[in-house]
């Protein structure tokens, strides 16, 4: 029997990369400062040292330390000019140790610049985990949704078939309307 391996936008475990983290969870940010990281991403972060950076759009990054490493690598090959760009990002960073409890410590200047309050999205994005103010979440999901911007990017990355570009608009209609 002939078996074609399907395509995949994520290597498997145990290829050279990582797979890439997905997922959405609602948690809450306690009276402290800390936030529960589900165990499906702490796992998927590979560890127990963990780095915090101001986000794109208003969130915050967690990376493994691993993957944080890489990233540091290549910065050294960048020029002082273009490093001095990143400067902010680096001012404000944070490492993170998990509790016994799975929860890391927020420092109150990076939720300030995000914006973060309680009630936060935990989401799984590739190679990071991004943190977002639940509101802010749910008003881009909706925008994503319904301004077709996702499903253009759905298209561009070939993850649409033709039948699921007919139905589109009504799919997700019905499964992901954010009214009630």
């Amino acid at each position: 029997m002939f078996v074609v391996p399907l395509p995949t936008i994520f290597p498997r475990r145990g290829e050279e990369e990582v797979a890439g983290m997905t997922g959405k969870y609602a948690h809450n940010i306690d009276a402290k400062g800390r936030l529960f990281i589900p165990a499906k991403l702490r796992e998927e972060l590979g560890g127990k040292n963990f780095h915090l950076i101001i986000g794109q759009d208003m969130c915050l990054s967690l990376f493994s330390d691993e993957s944080w490493n890489e990233k540091m690598a290549a910065l050294k090959e960048q020029s002082y000019s273009s490093l001095k760009k990143l400067r902010m990002i680096f001012a404000h960073a944070a490492d993170c140790d998990p509790d016994a409890q799975g929860r890391i410590l927020i420092p109150a200047d990076l939720r300030q610049k995000a914006g973060l309050n309680k009630e936060v999205i935990v989401v799984g994005s590739f190679d990071r985990v991004e943190i977002w103010d639940a509101q802010r979440w749910a008003r881009m999901e909706e925008e994503a949704f319904s301004s077709g911007e996702l499903q253009a990017a759905m298209e561009e990355m070939g993850l649409l078939t033709a039948t699921q570009k007919k139905i589109w608009p009504t799919a997700t209609s019905r499964c992901c309307s954010m009214s009630a």
